[in-house]
């Protein structure tokens, strides 16, 4: 199937998401934080990365940031935040996220979303 890289600092997520990806058959990679991004991202080479928003240390925006300024720049970035106010899904999508899912995620339709992302599309998950 895909490579997945998979930013998120707690580890129940983390797992969370593991195991649903890999259940259908995808690599999953995690990375607890932002540092090492991009080195991270040389090494698994990911189809996507899912990404959450407010991180240790550099949150998910300046990260994508940092992507969209690598060699990487085309790569397919989602947001997976527990931000859900109005104006948040707008917010991610205009500073260059490709995808916007919140948590907590809906199990059944979380996996589906990954494959929407995978085949090119932009997927909305949460407060429209």
């Amino acid at each position: 199937m895909a490579n997945i890289l998979i930013v998120e600092d707690s580890p129940d997520n983390m797992k969370l998401f593991r195991t649903l990806l890999t259940m259908r058959g995808h690599a999953v990679s995690g990375l607890a934080g932002g540092d090492g991004l991009l080195v991270t991202i040389e090494r698994v080479l990911p189809a996507l990365v899912l990404m959450d928003i407010q991180l240790p240390g550099k949150d998910g925006f300046a990260l994508l940031q940092e992507i969209r300024r690598s060699p990487h720049r085309g790569l397919r970035v989602v947001a997976l935040t527990a931000h859900a106010m109005s104006g948040d899904r707008e917010r991610a999508l205009q500073a260059g996220f490709d995808g916007y899912i919140t948590k907590p995620i809906d199990i059944r339709s979380f996996p589906e979303a990954v494959q929407q992302m995978l085949a090119g599309h932009t997927f909305t998950a949460g407060p429209q």
